[in-house]
């Protein structure tokens, strides 16, 4: 049996807890909000018993890394500091990224600006979109004229954290289950502007039979002792990180690379596939899996694993 060791890289300013399994080449696993590097836990022995050195970090403000209080310390530059540390930290120029969510931001970002550290990458739910047309806020604002927006909820210091903070069971069973995060959802598109995440959500008791009583409590743990904050940091730097790396307009993500994505994502309705064209020029596969949502490392395990070792077997022919 395949064992999965935890560790602690030291990079950047920072103690980054890591989640490792394997040798050979590293591949990267990078988690989203509001999960860790837990998130990854069908993925580390499989990319291992496959031959490779699969690494998932806590990204910095999550699970057991560390989580500086400034809002800018989670901007998309620092975080991509991170990897390259990360990277150093095991003695590799370059690995294969794979990201989930805000992790796919950064993988995606990652190769198209430091295009020499990247050896390959993978994305999964989000797409690579480059650089919005003005600002991220601005952008939502305007294409949801007046309607309640989670992304726009996240803006403000404390509210959401004061919201989310004050049942992490009852939060966390909403945004793994419910519609909490769908912006085309019956109840997100009747929301007030100052109404909450949790607002009107129908939070169902059973779990889905992706996550078990064992996951969901390790999951709870996490978040009881870190706290929502750092995570939500991460969407209040969209717009500085509109302003700071202006090369994403035309940088284009030359290394070969794979999307992922849940047939039934409530993220394709924002998302559009088809951009990835032209910024993703050796986009090997686009691959929906049926019946997936979101959370599709831990819903579909067998169907991510099978795509992500049938791609990384052939970078090697």
């Amino acid at each position: 049996m395949i064992r999965i060791t935890d560790g602690v890289v030291q990079t950047n300013g920072l103690k980054l807890h890591v989640a490792e399994a394997g040798q050979g080449p590293l591949v990267l696993l990078l988690h989203g909000w509001p999960e860790s590097s837990y998130s990854w836990r069908h993925q580390l022995p499989a990319l291992a018993a496959a031959g490779y050195h699969a690494v998932a970090p806590d990204i910095r403000g999550y699970g057991q890394s560390d989580k500086p209080n400034a809002v800018e310390a989670y901007r998309m530059s620092a975080l991509l500091d991170d990897v390259t540390g990360l990277m150093d930290a095991f003695g590799e120029r370059s690995a294969v990224l794979v990201g989930h969510d805000w992790g796919a931001a950064m993988a995606w970002t990652f190769a198209a600006l430091r295009p020499e550290r990247a050896r390959a990458v993978v994305g999964l739910s989000v797409p690579h979109l480059g650089r919005a047309p003005m600002p991220p806020t601005q952008l939502f604002k305007t294409i949801f004229d007046g309607q309640w927006f989670y992304v726009l909820y996240f803006q403000e210091p404390g509210v959401a954290e004061a919201e989310l903070e004050a049942d992490v069971p009852k939060t966390l069973r909403a945004i793994f289950t419910g519609d909490a995060l769908d912006p085309m959802s019956a109840v997100n598109r009747t929301k007030r502007l100052d109404d909450g995440l949790l607002t009107g959500i129908d939070v169902p008791e059973s779990l889905p039979t992706w996550l078990t009583e064992g996951d969901f409590s390790h999951y709870c743990r996490e978040i009881a002792a870190s706290g929502f904050r750092g995570g939500l940091n991460r969407y209040r730097n969209m717009d500085r990180d509109w302003e700071e790396l202006p090369a994403l307009a035309t940088a284009k993500v030359v290394q070969p690379a794979l999307f992922i994505v849940g047939e039934r994502d409530p993220g394709r309705s924002i998302a559009p596939i088809d951009q990835m064209t032209q910024l993703v020029p050796n986009l090997k596969e686009v691959c929906v899996v049926p019946g997936a949502g979101h959370w599709l490392q831990q819903e579909c395990p067998a169907e991510v694993n099978a795509a992500l070792l049938t791609f990384l077997q052939a970078l090697s022919k």
